[in-house]
């Protein structure tokens, strides 16, 4: 899957969670998301992994400090 096609397919996932149209890129963190807390990324993190087919490791997830570093994660493990 090229980088594109993730950054697309986040876009969406990050759309359905947070119930509003976003376009991510790589520099997009939690702050630039008004409803991204601590609860969403829980859901965010699984709805990644469901369609991605994929789970995240615990040091991944505490290590991402961005959603570019978030693909660099999904395209090594996809």
């Amino acid at each position: 899957m090229t980088e594109q096609a993730i950054f697309q397919k986040l876009s969406e996932i990050f759309s359905d969670v947070f119930d509003e149209d976003i376009v991510v890129t790589a520099q997009t963190t939690a702050s630039d998301v008004e409803q991204w807390d601590s609860l969403t990324h829980i859901t965010l993190i699984s709805e990644v992994e469901d369609a991605f087919g994929f789970k995240f490791s615990m040091k991944d997830v505490l290590g991402m400090k961005n959603v570019g570093e978030m693909v660099d994660i999904i395209r090594k493990n996809t």
